[in-house]
């Protein structure tokens, strides 16, 4: 026997099957993506690339004495991404050196395209470097050495910019001219990237310095540090820097401009000789702090005691 439902039943079921209400106090449920674990706050990366301008400022001196030729250097760009997504941006083939992080653990990965490199490999070798070098193949193990050399100078100014932060000993691991054969990195990790425009007379390329997320943030508290250290030397209170200077010694000297003397004249002086001075009494005389004029006054005496007394400041000297 069928059994038919009535309305109230049905509209009953289907009330039933409806999302049920929250209750009451429920916690918030918010989705998290596993794989940005490694990921840094932005005010991080504003210290990263403090000092990373620092590197690029020093490297272009280093670069330029190395290989006795101009060299311009400007850091155009400081990203997160992940490895996979610095891996896809790079040309096929170029110059891969993989750095390692000692004392810590980890691999940067340094790049350079293929144009720039034998540019300065030409530099290296003699050459005035003027022609961009249309060349695109593989990097032979001479010239590989030739890298490693050059490697060598800009990682010493990598290591000294990273010396305000903490001890890294960057050193050439391994070079290569496929991005895809060495996998030091996971796909999904995520690097910071460090874009470096390079230009060499008519010749400009760029350098990308791929750092592992997960080293930078081992070492958060040595950036935290760095900042703090900025910000006290950034508000100086005024009346400490006054108690700082009050013992500081400091060289007065009130000048009186005076005629031409002979080196004949200043040799036969003897105690009681009077020395004129072509100064009326009533010109003002100069007062100088640390040999730089500061005032305009005139010497007076009180108590057996010559005194300086101001009557205009000099303005500063403009160049």
């Amino acid at each position: 026997m069928k059994k038919v439902l009535s309305q109230e039943e049905i509209d009953a079921v289907f009330q039933g099957s409806g999302p049920e209400p929250q209750k009451e106090n429920a916690p918030d449920v918010a989705p998290f993506d596993l794989s940005h674990l490694d990921r840094i706050p932005k005010s991080q990366l504003r210290a990263i690339h403090l000092v990373h301008e620092n590197f690029v400022r020093n490297l272009a001196s280093s670069l330029s004495a190395y290989l006795r030729s101009y060299v311009g250097l400007n850091l155009v760009s400081l990203e997160q991404i992940s490895y996979s997504e610095f891996l896809d941006g790079l040309a096929f083939p170029t110059c891969l050196a993989y750095i390692g992080l000692s004392p810590y653990e980890g691999t940067a990965v340094f790049e350079m395209n293929l144009p720039l490199m034998f540019t300065l490999i030409e530099l290296l070798m003699g050459s005035k470097g003027r022609a961009p070098m249309a060349v695109q193949r593989k990097i032979t193990d001479i010239e590989k050495s030739v890298m490693q050399t050059l490697m060598r100078v800009v990682l010493r100014d990598l290591s000294d910019a990273w010396a305000s932060v903490a001890e890294v000993k960057f050193a050439v691991q391994s070079l290569s001219s496929e991005p895809q054969l060495i996998h030091v990195l996971a796909p999904a990790e995520a690097v910071i990237v460090i874009a470096v425009d390079v230009r060499i007379g008519n010749v400009s390329g760029l350098m990308n310095l791929a750092i592992p997320s997960i080293f930078i943030k081992r070492l958060r508290h040595k950036f935290e540090q760095l900042q703090n250290v900025r910000k006290t030397h950034a508000q100086i209170d005024p009346s400490k820097m006054g108690k700082l200077l009050q013992g500081v010694q400091l060289e007065f000297n009130a000048i009186l401009d005076g005629g031409a003397v002979t080196t004949r004249t200043l040799l036969e002086l003897k105690p009681g000789d009077v020395l004129v001075f072509d100064h009326p009494t009533d010109r003002p005389v100069k007062g100088s702090l640390n040999h730089r004029d500061k005032w305009s006054g005139m010497i007076a005496a009180n108590r057996g005691k010559l005194l300086f007394e101001v009557s205009e400041l000099t303005p500063p000297e403009t160049k």
